[in-house]
């Protein structure tokens, strides 16, 4: 092995298959603290058959490099029982750490983790680990018995899986990471600001888009979302009607921004109201009845508390209606928000909105008092971060249907507060707001953009991002570039060439 522990110092480029093989083998045979080894194999390139119910992109997977797969049960506490996997790239390791993980409540897949994220990272060169976060399957029940399994999933597997990786990385190559990085999306961007805020020496890098960072907040006004719609039956809004939505939206808020290009800069400024859409006659395509202009007002309103009327989560914007389908659609709550009022509120495996209604006053302050310290993310107090030099990223999409996007500037902002204001943190964490983008993709926006190398960038020669450059598909075709600027910059036209390319703009203040 190359490592301190097994003596080697043999080249991966030299290695033979069955000489990579006996190597990674030996990983069984490491001693960790409150771990065991469960696996340590070769994978030879091309030869990975992901687990059932996955990755939804199986193409990740096809021509794999070769690697040594590794995977280890973690127990950090007496009630503890982590999964984890590592992989170790065969050749052409970047000399870092990677770590991912799944989204909402997570949890092992069909017996088997999902193992799409460490995919891409191997590909990019790579050591990587992920972990379940501490149960199977994608549920909270579990934590009605099990409160150490909670800290598990609100926080400690992910830190716990990542110390044992960096450990297990350092065994094989016989030098531990230069660098460690975390670059998740959702669960998984809560996941990466918990990093920062409870382990601010795991890595030296975070990219978090669209963070499900206030989860307690967020799921209280995904529930309020849904209720929009379902309270009253005649208030539900068709999906069939939210392309009607989108266009009055863009229609009345696209020039804003002195450009009409099918894009919103700053959905807070544009001041849509459904109500131009209300049926004049009987209901049909073209129209709202009176009953879902309001339901469509309530969704893009922020939701307040009944008593002391401060606000608890902001309204989604103008240009993300294409994806309400996520909260405001369905006969059920969602099934997050079902998840974490079941078992972490009322413990109460039948409960449903209908038969126990939600307090948003006493309930909501009963669930930040009792798991919000547990699984909340929205510390702005990231001084020990910033002070060993931690470098974070948040983005998210102006037109995100399932976070509202707004959330992202208020941490932000709470950020800056904390620190002693923008210029206190500008070194360290950077903002960007992507116009068009749903929830970590898709839209009418520029979806597609690499932060990663951006934070490394930054991270390991100290050249903080500007612009970073997003594209825009079609039929698998890019038909349109664009800026995504930091925050509070915004990509202003230049007054010539083709909105279509990003060169013809420049990241300004508004």
């Amino acid at each position: 092995m190359r490592s301190s522990i097994f003596k080697t110092t043999i080249l991966v480029s030299a290695f033979s298959v069955s000489a990579f093989a006996e190597d990674c083998s030996k990983l069984a045979r490491m001693t960790l603290d409150h771990a065991t080894i469960d696996l340590a194999e070769l994978i030879v390139a091309g030869q990975y058959t992901p687990p059932a119910g996955g990755s939804g992109n199986r193409d990740v997977f096809k021509d794999l490099p070769s690697f040594c797969r590794v995977k280890a049960t973690l127990k950090p506490s007496s009630d503890s029982d982590i999964d984890i996997e590592v992989w170790l790239p065969a050749s052409n390791w970047n000399g870092n750490f990677q770590g991912v993980s799944g989204g909402g409540p997570n949890g092992a897949l069909e017996g088997a983790l999902d193992t799409g994220g460490l995919a891409e990272a191997l590909r990019n060169g790579f050591a990587t680990g992920t972990t379940d976060t501490g149960h199977r399957g994608a549920t909270l029940a579990y934590a009605v018995d099990h409160p150490e399994q909670l800290i598990d999933y609100g926080h400690r597997a992910v830190h716990e899986m990542t110390v044992q990786a960096k450990a297990i990385t350092r065994a094989f190559f016989g030098r531990a990471p230069k660098y460690s990085y975390w670059n998740q999306c959702a669960s998984g961007g809560r996941y990466g600001l918990s990093e920062a805020q409870r382990y601010p020496s795991d890595y030296d890098g975070i990219v978090v888009s669209a963070p499900a960072s206030y989860w307690t907040h967020l799921q209280t006004w995904s529930l309020y979302v849904h209720k929009a719609t379902h309270d009253n039956p005649v208030s539900d809004i068709p999906t069939s009607k939210y392309p009607l939505l989108h266009k009055a939206a863009i229609e009345a808020c696209d020039a804003l921004d002195g450009l009409k290009d099918g894009l919103i800069s700053d959905p807070r400024k544009c001041k849509f109201d459904p109500g131009v859409l209300l049926c004049h006659s009987d209901e049909n395509a073209a129209c709202l009845t009176a009953p879902q202009v309001e339901a469509a007002r309530k969704i893009y309103s922020p939701l307040f508390n009944p008593r002391t009327k401060a606000e608890i989560f902001p309204g989604l914007l103008p240009g993300s209606e294409m994806g309400w389908a996520g909260l405001a659609g369905g006969e059920e709550d969602p099934r997050y928000v079902r998840e974490t009022f079941r078992y972490l509120a009322f413990k109460d495996s039948n409960w449903t909105e209908k038969t126990r209604p939600v307090d948003f006053d006493k309930d909501l302050a009963a669930l930040d008092k009792s798991v919000g310290p547990i699984v909340n993310a929205n510390n702005p107090d990231l001084k020990a971060f910033f002070a060993r030099g931690g470098k974070l990223i948040e983005w998210t999409g102006w037109s995100d249907p399932l976070i509202a996007p707004e959330d992202a500037l208020h941490f932000y902002e709470s950020v800056a507060k904390k620190m002693g204001g923008v210029s206190k943190i500008d070194s360290s964490f950077k903002l960007y707001m992507a116009p068009g983008v749903l929830h970590c993709r898709g839209g009418d926006g520029p979806d597609t953009f690499d932060m990663q190398k951006a934070l490394e960038k930054w991270v390991e020669t100290g050249d903080a991002p500007g612009p970073i450059v997003g594209a825009h598909r079609s039929g698998g075709k890019i038909d349109r570039t664009r800026p995504i600027c930091p925050y509070p910059q915004a990509a202003v036209y230049k007054g010539e060439g083709s909105v279509d390319d990003a060169a013809n703009f420049a990241c300004r203040l508004p």
